[in-house]
């Protein structure tokens, strides 16, 4: 079965778009976030929590770490990625290629490839963009990332202009290993591009028609959320939006906060992943549809209400605020799990409530209904 994406429509006020990306392991509803399972596992959350209390259609792996721990040796003899975890849902993988350059504390970027050091051991290793793809297909992944240089948000133009020219010569490369290879565990993995051009309009518009030529099946947008200002970011992504094509899925990686996902499934962005739910709400950030919550306050002390009233699933409902912060002070592991569950939940409900608005044509009402909401720190 091969991967394919089917837009269902677009709204007619903001041009966001509702769509399903189909993969041999299921039906993804767009737009969607991807929960970050780094290493293969969704931090704090059991897949079956995933699925059922969550109904996560989708989480994702990263290959510079799955690589070095616990290696493609142990992913091939386990079956790939999906066998490994237990998940039987859809998989996308990051390429590594932004972790080797903000992770590596060494490292040599050359035309063949990089050649970095982990940051596990020390020990040295080289992505090529033939490795990357072979290792992806160890991994297993549906969807699989071409490998790129992500340079910094406050790259001059020159340096984005030659680390453009590299990501689209190592995007051609991988689509070529791809179409030499074949996967391995019986299922078709698609190949997505990666646009860069930092903050330039005329370098990303370049980048989104080059890659274009070479032909992916669907589009990532990189670079963006490393630094730069918000609204930099929203105008890169509404630069590319008159570019990509639109049969084709848009991911915007590394964002972000619910504002950052709303602003930009207008502006035409079908997918997104971050950490910032999973991670945030180990450090007690707790997003709720009502706004964000500091859970470590002492003013939730006695707040004995469900945690988000606003939304239907087990952890918003069974714990107080009161109880979760408890928690959250005395380094309970459970308390982080609350959070975790909270804000993953909040991202979910966010990404349905959006597609429901797209489908109804009314994204922009919504929009403006939803964002003063859960932006406001509470």
């Amino acid at each position: 079965m091969s991967v394919r994406f089917e837009l269902d429509h677009v709204d007619s006020g903001t041009g966001a778009r509702a769509g399903r990306l189909i993969t041999a392991h299921g039906e993804i509803p767009t737009p969607v976030f991807m929960p970050v399972g780094t290493v293969g596992s969704v931090k704090g959350v059991d897949p079956r929590e995933l699925e059922r209390d969550l109904d996560a259609s989708i989480v994702l792996g990263n290959t510079y770490h799955l690589y070095l721990r616990p290696g493609t040796d142990v992913l091939r003899s386990a079956g790939g990625l999906h066998r490994f975890m237990s998940w039987n849902r859809p998989i996308l993988t990051d390429s590594g290629g932004f972790q080797v350059f903000s992770l590596s504390g060494i490292r040599k970027l050359t035309e063949d490839g990089v050649r970095f050091q982990s940051h596990l051991d020390g020990s040295y290793h080289t992505f090529t963009p033939e490795s990357v793809v072979d290792i992806q297909r160890s991994i297993g992944a549906d969807v699989m990332m071409v490998l790129d240089e992500c340079p910094p948000g406050d790259a001059t133009r020159d340096y984005a202009a030659r680390s453009n020219d590299l990501t689209i010569r190592w995007a051609a490369r991988c689509k070529a290993r791809y179409d030499e290879t074949a996967p391995l565990y019986g299922f078709e993995q698609a190949l997505f591009g990666i646009v860069q051009g930092v903050v330039y309009p005329d370098l990303r518009r370049d980048s989104a028609l080059r890659l274009m030529e070479i032909g992916f099946p669907g589009y990532a947008i990189g670079g963006l959320s490393v630094g730069e200002p918000a609204e930099e970011m929203y105008a890169m992504v509404e630069v590319l939006r008159d570019v990509l094509p639109a049969d084709r899925p848009r991911y915007l990686m590394g964002v972000g906060t619910p504002e950052n996902l709303v602003r930009n499934v207008a502006l035409g962005v079908d997918m997104f992943d971050c950490v910032m739910p999973t991670r945030n709400g180990r450090n007690g950030m707790v997003f709720t549809t009502e706004g964000i919550v500091n859970i470590r306050n002492r003013k939730w002390r006695e707040h004995h209400g469900p945690l988000d009233p606003g939304l239907d699933q087990y952890a918003s409902g069974a714990f107080s605020r009161a109880y979760a912060r408890h928690l959250a002070v005395s380094g309970e592991i459970l308390g982080l799990r609350i959070a975790t569950l909270q804000n993953l939940g909040l991202y979910a409900w966010l990404m349905r409530e959006a597609r429901l608005a797209i489908l109804e044509d009314r994204y922009g009402a919504w929009m403006t209904d939803v964002l003063p909401r859960v932006s406001r720190r509470l």
